[in-house]
Order: C-alpha cells, then sequence, then structure tokens
C-alpha cells in the first residue's frame, strides 16, 4: 500500500507509545476531531497526541486506503488499552501542500 508521504509518516509515529507528536506533519490551523471531540492547532493537536497516547497506549496499523473527492481515506486496525481492541477504524486525511490540515478519526 503506497500512503502519500505525510501519512505515512503520521503512522510511523503512532508506532511509538511515547514520546512527542508528529507535529510537523499538521499546518498551523490543523484540525483533528477524534472521540466527539475537536482540536484545532498545533497546541491542542500535541496536547490530545499525548493524552491519547498515555490513556491507550494504542497503535495503529493501516490496511486499506481509498481516495475519496474531498480526503483520503485509510482503515486501520488499532490496538490498546481500549474495550474492544483491536478495532478497526477510519482516518480520513485531508492534505494542504503535503502536510495534514484535517484528520477525522471514525469507527
Amino acid at each position: 500500500m503506497q500512503l502519500p508521504a505525510p501519512i505515512k509518516t503520521y503512522f510511523e509515529a503512532d508506532q511509538e507509545l511515547v514520546g512527542a507528536s508528529p507535529i510537523q506533519l499538521f499546518t498551523q490551523n490543523a484540525i483533528v476531531r477524534d472521540e466527539g471531540k475537536t482540536h484545532i492547532g498545533h497546541d491542542a493537536i500535541t496536547a490530545w497526541w499525548i493524552a491519547a497516547k498515555a490513556k491507550y497506549q494504542h497503535k495503529a496499523e493501516p490496511c486499506e486506503l481509498s481516495y475519496e473527492p474531498h480526503a483520503i481515506h485509510v482503515r486501520a486496525k488499532v490496538t490498546g488499552q481500549f474495550p474492544g481492541s483491536p478495532a478497526l477504524l477510519t482516518f480520513a486525511f485531508q492534505l494542504e501542500d503535503e502536510r495534514i490540515a484535517i484528520l477525522e478519526i471514525t469507527a
């Protein structure tokens, strides 16, 4: 599966259970939607990344890739410390100038 560079790097960073967020992959005013919450900008996205990693100790392994009209969808098998693990989740990425502008994670 040939993932676009910023998406590939996002999932590579996701393999680490601790460490810095891959914030350099996101635009300055990027938006992340996950678990019914919206996180806007570098500070909020960094806080979301660190909190989620600490809480769930999860890793996502891409399984499928599809190009939709307004987003690149990646289905990934997510394993971690949460009920129902492993779970298949959809990561919908919108890119802007080779960076992530919007990321929405859904079941």
